[in-house]
């Protein structure tokens, strides 16, 4: 396997994983934010006000968008078994 083949590689495989995660992570950071906004308005550092809210917004993009993360999943890796034969070099 050659540098260009293992940067593209790695390169696709970052690409993947940010896309991926990046509705969960963006969502909970937004729901995040706000809940802290909330506790720092009324005063209350109760802890599970802020995880609650995240869990369930985790679960709910899940749920959402589960089947197209997987999709965006298993095309990367379908992508890496059909060119094997580049990446190990035959």
């Amino acid at each position: 396997m050659g540098v260009d083949t293992a940067i593209q590689v790695a390169q696709n495989g970052l690409l993947t994983a940010l896309l991926v995660s990046a509705p969960i992570l963006g969502l909970v950071l937004f729901v995040g934010l706000l809940i802290s906004l909330l506790q720092a308005v009324t005063g209350l550092q109760e802890q599970t006000l802020s995880f609650v809210p995240k869990i369930l917004v985790v679960g709910g993009v899940l749920l959402l968008l589960g089947p197209w993360m997987l999709l965006q999943l298993v095309s990367f890796a379908a992508q890496l078994y059909s060119h094997m034969g580049v990446i190990v070099g035959q």
